[in-house]
């Protein structure tokens, strides 16, 4: 699909596109980002407002901006989606990014904890099981299967849903979508983009789905960690770390689903959701994940 970049910025202020200027596509997985000059335009993808909701991405994005981790939010239409912010210069991080760019999990980290400790209130409430629930409903109606086992995974995680009731946490602003490329490494600090998922949550999710992401090993999520927490993290905390390792893979297991039930072309969502299951049910049987459990329902 080809978009009027012309056509979305009529009328913003400073940034009506010339005559004939083109405007440089970048990447995505579910929406189209362009960037025109200083600023970069983001246009939902097909089938995303079945699940997203708009207004309370607007807010958690001007509120990000507002705690200094996420770029000016210039424009943003709420009945299309269609958002407008200023540019910021910085590398696309990837999972290679992270582990060849020294010091990028710290940094991370770091920007990671600036959100969480802001104060910042974003309008949605990131509920991990609620959310399973709401992907299964979505997929009930429409032709695709679910990976076999999912099912029974997703009973045994009932023993991970009780241990985080037992230990809960203050909520705070999280991303909750952490892929590397929502990361903006300038070497000295990260940006971080696209409020699409996020809410209050456990901040343990972010540093969580970050490793996930990110492909990172031990050392590697020791450097997120005690970046962090400024020196080695508690028990309990590295165990919900640990443990939202496992249960990002099973939701977003479904969130690939979707993508492939809506035609989303730009990935090979069937693979993308049977790696993400298999990656989950393998650290889910290994004895470090019953350890952090074990952590937990003790705590």
């Amino acid at each position: 699909m080809q978009d009027d970049v012309a056509g979305l910025v009529a009328g913003v202020p400073g940034i009506d596109a010339a005559p004939g200027e083109a405007a440089q596509r970048l990447g995505g997985l579910t929406n189209r980002v362009y960037r025109l000059r200083d600023f970069i335009i983001r246009v939902p993808g097909e089938g995303t407002a079945d699940y997203i909701n708009r207004a309370d991405e607007e807010i958690a994005a001007r509120a990000a901006a507002a705690a200094g981790v996420s770029p000016e939010v210039i424009q943003f239409d709420a009945a299309s989606g269609v958002m407008i912010t200023r540019f910021v210069e910085g590398v696309t991080m990837t999972p290679e990014g992270f582990r060849t760019r020294p010091g990028a999990p710290a940094r991370a980290a770091l920007g990671l904890r600036q959100l969480h400790r802001s104060g910042a209130v974003f309008p949605a409430r990131f509920e991990l099981f609620a959310m399973i629930d709401d992907y299964l409903g979505h997929l009930s109606g429409k032709d695709v299967a679910l990976p076999a086992g999912y099912h029974d995974v997703l009973a045994e995680a009932e023993a991970v849903r009780a241990a985080l009731a037992r230990h809960p946490v203050p909520l705070v602003a999280c991303h909750c979508d952490p892929l590397c490329e929502n990361f903006l490494d300038t070497g000295s600090r990260m940006w971080i983009v696209d409020w699409e998922y996020s809410g209050m949550n456990d901040p343990m999710w972010d540093l969580g789905d970050l490793s996930v992401e990110g492909q990172f090993g031990p050392a590697q999520d020791r450097e997120l960690l005690e970046a962090y927490f400024d020196g080695p993290p508690r028990p309990e905390d590295h165990a919900r770390m640990v443990i939202y390792k496992a249960m990002c893979d099973l939701l977003w297991t479904l969130w690939g689903l979707l993508q492939l039930a809506n035609g989303n072309p730009a990935d090979d969502f069937r693979a993308y959701a049977e790696g993400r299951f298999a990656r989950c049910r393998a650290l889910m049987a290994t004895d470090d994940f019953a350890a952090h459990l074990a952590t937990l329902q003790r705590s």
